[in-house]
């Protein structure tokens, strides 16, 4: 059985509790064996992680800003599971949004931070398909939000 919170303490990583839902909409949805998770956006203790990319924020701070949401994403599924993260298969795919100038290139780096994530947590199982997309603005002005698909027992 995967230790996925051991794993997680290793890291020095803290799981969030898993955030209420901000509008009309549930976390998660589990359909069949698949874990539907809403988009998570970046926070930390002090709260929302806001700004933009290419003019107040750099890579690395988006990075951390993606990892943030990874993170909760995480806990999302945990709390789709029963608390049981070892029922995890498949990081089947991640989509994170970039908030970001016109002129900023580098989305692919900036989700790397949640990418990262998943894979030293979850190993191969951590391996996934993606897309990372710039947008002019995310809810309550965050700097990243990301999406997950995962497969489950």
């Amino acid at each position: 059985m995967a230790d996925y919170l051991g794993r997680l303490a290793e890291l020095g990583l803290k799981l969030p509790e898993a955030p209420a839902p901000a509008a009309n909409y549930v976390p998660y949805v589990i359909a069949g064996s698949m874990v539907y998770i809403s988009g998570q956006v970046a926070r930390n203790e002090r709260g929302f992680i806001t700004g933009k990319l290419g003019a107040d924020m750099s890579v690395a701070e988006g990075q951390e800003a993606a990892k943030s949401c990874a993170l909760a994403l995480i806990a999302q599924l945990r709390a789709a599971c029963g608390g049981d993260l070892s029922r995890l298969v498949q990081v089947v795919k991640l989509t994170g949004f970039v908030a970001a100038t016109p002129d900023f290139t580098e989305h692919p780096t900036v989700i790397n931070g949640a990418s990262d994530i998943m894979v030293a947590v979850f190993g191969d199982r951590g391996r996934h398909a993606r897309a990372a997309v710039g947008c002019v603005s995310l809810p309550l002005g965050v700097a990243v939000e990301v999406e997950g698909i995962f497969r489950i027992t």
